[in-house]
């Protein structure tokens, strides 16, 4: 059935309704887009927000979260913070409204097996990089990248660290800029680690509903006290990082 002028209008009306509104004021302690902003310059318009959770987990993947913004006319996103500061229900709300609001999005894992076999810092790389081609891989191309923390893990390195094997093959080429605490201060690096934790946390879970045992589904993979014990007493699953020390300290 053809839609008339007037039927179209209200439904282009309906869907705009739906969209992330930008606030009045920044609401005070949530990030914005101007540390973003400030690398706006000819040649500079897609900004890709980055960031990593799973870091220091014992148990699953880490993940990096990417999410591109237009630097020349984005609004904001009200509520977005660090996932770190969000409740669960808060992140999973958010999530496909991140996604809406992004110019692009997408999030890169590397496994616990991959991360026994190449290091960390390597490990979070090839998550970042498998995050940055499915971006690419969807058309859009950042100009530059906005990185939380103080060490650019996700460019190769010049000489390769002792468990970088191989330093060949594809990479994010742009240009990465790192910041401390981005995930409090940038919108985009907020965004992205909202999506990287729900991303995470969802595959926790159902590896909790493989291997009950450990808690996954509370503790996300985490050194909790009681997932260690749990590895102490029927040592560690086929998921858990083998190359760390699961147990910690014995317990006095």
């Amino acid at each position: 059935m053809a839609i008339t002028t007037a039927g179209a209008k209200r439904k282009t009306q309906a869907k705009a309704q739906t969209k992330p509104r930008a606030k009045a004021k920044d609401p005070v302690g949530f990030p914005t887009l101007d540390v973003e902003r400030s690398f706006l310059s000819p040649g500079v318009r897609l900004l890709a927000g980055v960031d990593e959770v799973g870091r220091g987990a014992l148990a699953g993947p880490v993940s990096v979260g990417i999410a591109v913004v237009n630097l020349e006319d984005h609004c904001l996103l009200a509520d977005v913070r660090d996932s770190k500061l969000l409740k669960p229900e808060d992140r999973d709300r958010l999530e496909p409204l991140v996604r809406d609001w992004a110019v692009a999005s997408a999030v890169g894992h590397a496994t616990s097996r991959e991360i026994d076999e190449i290091g960390i810092i390597a490990a979070l790389r090839l998550a970042g990089t498998r995050a940055w081609f499915e971006i690419l891989d969807g058309g859009v191309v950042p100009d530059i990248v906005l990185l939380d923390g103080s060490h650019n893990w996700l460019s190769p390195e010049v000489q390769a660290s002792l468990f970088d094997t191989s330093a060949s093959g594809p990479w994010c080429e742009a240009p990465v800029h790192t910041r401390v605490k981005a995930d409090m201060s940038c919108l985009s690096v907020a965004a992205a680690s909202v999506l990287a934790k729900v991303a995470r946390d969802r595959i926790m879970v159902d590896l909790h509903s493989e291997v009950p045992a450990y808690g996954w589904n509370e503790n996300k993979g985490y050194a909790t006290s009681a997932h260690r014990d749990v590895i102490r007493l029927q040592g560690p699953s086929a998921y858990h990082r083998t190359s760390w020390n699961l147990t910690g300290p014995e317990p006095v």
